[in-house]
């Protein structure tokens, strides 16, 4: 019985609640992945999941082993590269903020892989939440405040925000001169997936923040449509600088109020709280580190 493959098995199971999910994820047939259970439960006197046609959920058993096997792989993976002198390895799944990918990541990524040959990245691309465990995800690049007390997360940057809209807007409704004005203006809304509702239009005034409701002239769900309808001449948005830093080189779109800016945006990495941070999680979140504040 090679116990250290049987609980590499089970946490996966575990952690995707599903035997077809965990065979694709370790690259190991199904009927292969089912007999290493069964004979590992057999070995250790317990059954740890318990399996229906739909669903596969832990026992009690099960729920408590698991947290010892996180722990537990982890510190042999550890061990293992600090006496070996080995770098980390494995495949490492990555859900992305896609303008942050676009703009960030994707750019340097090439130099994180030849850092790191041995790991094989899996990466992904939403801006919803996303249930890190069970989609079998090892970590996420989200943008704004951090809401989900499941996970743990890491600062990587503060980016400045610009509020704006297109020299057509400005044309026919006017440049605002204050925070008051805008209350003659039309906002574009941005709607959060998460919360279904528009993120607010924050102004810093005097050292303090404060929201401003616009009415509203459209409601969009996406980035890029959101950029593309104040391109329109339709609204305001309120962006990180770096999306439209081209846009208003080219004199496409105004800054507006830029003595009130919005407040930074806030970048973060997070990953569960109740899992022991690998070495392949650990250099991958220490380089998204050095690429935002380099």
């Amino acid at each position: 019985m090679d116990q250290v493959r049987a609980m590499k098995i089970f946490v996966r199971i575990y952690e995707r609640s599903s035997f077809t999910a965990a065979a694709e994820d370790l690259e190991i047939p199904r009927a292969t992945l089912t007999h290493v259970m069964n004979q590992f439960e057999q070995w250790l006197g317990t059954r740890l999941l318990e399996r229906s046609t739909r669903r596969v959920r832990p026992t009690l058993d099960g729920e408590a082993y698991y947290r010892r096997c996180v722990n537990l792989l982890a510190e042999l993976e550890e061990a293992e590269l600090a006496f070996r002198q080995s770098v980390p390895k494995g495949r490492l799944r990555v859900d992305l903020h896609g303008t942050l990918a676009r703009f960030f990541v994707i750019p340097a990524l090439p130099a994180f892989m030849q850092r790191y040959p041995g790991i094989e990245l899996s990466l992904s691309e939403t801006d919803r939440f996303v249930d890190l465990i069970e989609e079998g995800v090892d970590c996420v690049v989200r943008a704004g405040t951090l809401g989900d007390s499941s996970l743990i997360g890491r600062h990587l940057a503060d980016l400045p925000q610009v509020t704006c809209a297109s020299p057509v807007y400005v044309s026919t409704y006017g440049e605002p001169q204050s925070v008051a004005e805008l209350l003659n203006h039309k906002a574009i809304n941005y709607i959060s997936r998460t919360t279904g509702k528009p993120f607010p239009f924050d102004f810093q005034i005097n050292g303090t923040v404060q929201e401003v409701a616009i009415p509203t002239a459209i409601s969009v769900f996406g980035a890029e449509i959101y950029t593309a309808s104040a391109l329109a001449g339709i609204g305001l948005i309120q962006v990180p600088r770096y999306r439209v830093a081209k846009e208003l080189q080219q004199g496409m779109l105004c800054e507006l109020l830029p003595g009130h800016p919005p407040p930074p945006m806030p970048v973060s990495v997070l990953y569960p709280h109740n899992r022991h941070l690998s070495p392949r999680v650990r250099v991958f979140v220490e380089w998204l580190k050095e690429i935002f504040t380099g």
